[in-house]
């Protein structure tokens, strides 16, 4: 059984692929290291759960990366950092982690102490080829981690319950590739997919004691505006 560490993040970045079929033989190599064995850790621990996202600059092909760390019992921010590099991908459905695992990768290495949990916006194993950028950061880091994306990409689901903690499965064909998850009493759900080394049952957990008052989590929200202000700022 793979286990975490075993790939060299140092050799992935230095052998970035330059198009789509390099990528997709990247995504189909790494794919066999996702650990779905591991329940992670339980809601509500004492560490760090960390949020990631990215803005872009088009005209300038500028991306701005930011993860923001935050205590997993009380949902205060305790460390930030951010990154800006150059987008060195193409814009292609499915294969956006290579437009932003390098300076996400920056930005994590910024802050003080090693996450527990990290918490992506976008997809794990809710993705086509069941390596989404939740998967991808997961296998690179070693780090327990989770998609919380904002629509349900290609696959299907029946909408959840109308009430907080609801949840609906996420289906690709007969196969649950994660699940519609209701944060807010009569809002529109999210959508849940493991990454790495984090049961789905927990991953939903997590998110819905991360989304405490509003439909994103916590960690979302933190590192969608801090990354809107890196990128405002170069």
């Amino acid at each position: 059984m793979d286990t975490p560490g075993m790939i060299s993040r140092d050799d992935e970045l230095r052998h970035w692929p330059a198009d789509e079929s390099q990528a997709r033989a990247v995504q189909d190599r790494l794919r066999r290291h996702v650990r779905l064995d591991e329940p992670g850790p339980e809601p509500g621990f004492e560490g760090t759960v960390v949020g990631v996202d990215v803005a872009y600059d088009d005209a300038r092909d500028v991306v701005a990366a930011a993860a923001v760390a935050l205590d997993a019992r009380t949902l205060a921010v305790v460390d930030e950092a951010t990154a800006v590099g150059q987008v060195s991908f193409p814009y292609v459905p499915g294969l956006l982690a290579f437009r932003e695992i390098p300076t996400v990768l920056d930005a994590l290495a910024g802050l003080a102490r090693t996450p527990d949990l990290v918490v992506c916006d976008g997809y794990g194993l809710a993705h086509p080829r069941r390596f989404g950028l939740a998967s991808h950061l997961g296998v690179l880091t070693g780090l327990p981690t989770i998609g919380v994306a904002k629509n349900p990409f290609t696959f299907r689901y029946e909408p959840p319950g109308p009430d907080r903690g609801a949840t609906s499965p996420l289906l690709d064909g007969a196969e649950e590739v994660g699940r519609a998850l209701r944060t807010q009493k009569g809002v529109k759900p999210v959508f849940v997919s493991v990454g790495h080394r984090v049961s789905l049952d927990r991953a939903c957990a997590h998110t819905l004691h991360l989304a405490a008052a509003y439909r994103l989590p916590e960690t979302t929200r933190a590192a969608d505006s801090l990354c809107r202000r890196a990128l405002a700022s170069t």
